[in-house]
């Protein structure tokens, strides 16, 4: 043991000198194994604990976590790299945020159409009864009366909801969670793998394009700012930023024979991209827009039109028994017609009312819209990497064919057999297969 005490008391055990707090406790470190040394003849129990408190404290002030924050504040102090980290965080968590908004807004949107449903239907429904006892009682005058107000709060509430369309609200919402979620899954990798700063400025710029983009394609607040429930024309949603105008005119300037010649006759194998994946993605971005996006936007379009007619349809049928109810009582013919239209109007506006909010038609259509909106921008990132000239810029042509292949639902080899479709001898007419299998 007292060889190993002046081993210790020999070497040289210096300590970090960051503050003169630390100096001091590495002085007495040191003083405590020089007495403990300089007694090795008479080593106690005792002096072994203070050689071991001794070892700990010196331990504990080499990897001192608030010394080492203290160190990351020092240097980050005026540096542009550590403000670039600083936007990108910033960037992170008004991601985060923007999700917590848009999960609570969609949770409340969503109840907002299962409450005014049920709510509507049974202001319906008891309107229907009243119509049906009131020329048999005796109390025909107040029957008659809340048969009419409850038929009209049932008109007026069909043709709010009917507006704002909840079902589709509560979709749109759920829709901007996954996507803020993925923002902030991306800065959080990008802030992870410590790229340059550079890297992380041209990061930081396109992630403030992304927010932009998706608080105009998503928006939080109800009115004003909705988004379009009954649009003349039906277009796909679009979350993501647009090309700069400026880099993409400059490639579609560039000649045919820089684009697919000399580059091409030294491209294979360049950052994973060769002339096969190139003509692949063609064909998939061709066989994207003729089939799967105009698909999705015919059923959109159906469901648009049966959503405007149900919209038109569940006021109109209870206003109508509305004003049938105030005839009521005024003749022994009358009466029966009267009431016979009131029960009638009034049950089929509760059943037009649950096919429309019941169904979510809303929700069906938005959903038809972010789907196509989803197979643009697969079409567009491919355009992108195909527009860029310089291989080494794009994104590596094997990690994208993996990501296309996942967001169509395949497998990477799937997508050998859309290479031939790139051909222009090839006519949209005869492309039989989806590019998507997960929707």
């Amino acid at each position: 043991m007292a060889s190993v005490v002046r081993q210790l008391a020999g070497s040289s055990l210096v300590l970090p000198a960051k503050s003169r707090s630390r100096g001091r406790s590495g002085l007495c470190c040191r003083a405590n194994l020089r007495g403990v040394g300089g007694n090795s003849t008479s080593t106690t129990t005792s002096d072994q604990r203070q050689l071991v408190s001794s070892i700990d404290e010196l331990t504990l002030a080499r990897v001192d976590p608030v010394a080492g924050a203290e160190d990351r504040v020092v240097i980050g102090t005026g540096d542009d790299g550590a403000t670039e980290v600083g936007k990108l965080r910033a960037v992170a968590e008004a991601a985060a945020d923007r999700v917590q908004m848009h999960d609570i807004i969609g949770r409340q949107r969503d109840n907002w159409n299962h409450l005014l449903l049920h709510s509507t239907n049974s202001l319906t429904l008891a309107a229907c009864v009243m119509a049906a006892l009131a020329p048999a009682s005796t109390s025909l005058l107040a029957l008659k009366a809340s048969t009419g107000v409850l038929l009209a709060s049932a008109a007026v509430t069909m043709a709010a909801v009917n507006k704002i369309q909840p079902s589709q609200l509560a979709e749109e919402q759920r829709n901007a969670t996954r996507l803020w979620r993925q923002l902030e899954r991306d800065v959080r990798a990008t802030l992870a793998l410590g790229a340059s700063s550079a890297t992380k400025d041209d990061f930081f710029q396109e992630a403030m394009d992304r927010v932009l983009a998706l608080d105009a394609a998503y928006p939080l607040p109800l009115l004003p700012g909705m988004l379009e429930k009954f649009p003349n024309t039906v277009e796909p949603a679009r979350w993501w930023p647009k090309k700069n105008p400026a880099r993409h005119s400059a490639c579609k300037k560039m000649s045919s024979n820089t684009r697919h010649g000399a580059r091409r006759a030294s491209m294979a194998g360049d950052n994973g991209w060769t002339p096969e994946l190139e003509e692949e993605m063609r064909g998939i971005a061709r066989v994207l827009k003729a089939k799967d996006e105009q698909e999705y936007l015919s059923f959109g379009k159906v469901v648009l039109k049966l959503n405007r007619v149900l919209a038109v349809a569940g006021p109109a049928l209870a206003g109508t028994a509305a004003i049938a109810a105030a005839f009521i009582g005024s003749g022994d013919a009358g009466t029966s017609w009267a009431s016979g239209a009131a029960i009638l109007g009034g049950t089929l506006a509760a059943a037009v009312n649950t096919v429309e909010h019941g169904g979510q038609v809303g929700m069906v259509f938005e959903l038809c819209r972010n789907v196509t909106g989803l197979y643009r921008k697969i079409q567009d990132d491919i355009e992108d990497n195909l527009d860029e000239a310089n291989v080494e810029r794009r994104e590596n042509g094997e990690l994208f064919e993996t990501k296309v292949a996942l967001q169509l639902g395949r497998s990477p080899s799937d997508l050998r057999q859309f290479k031939g479709m790139a051909s222009p001898s090839f006519r949209d007419e005869d492309i039989r297969n989806f590019a998507g299998e997960l929707f």
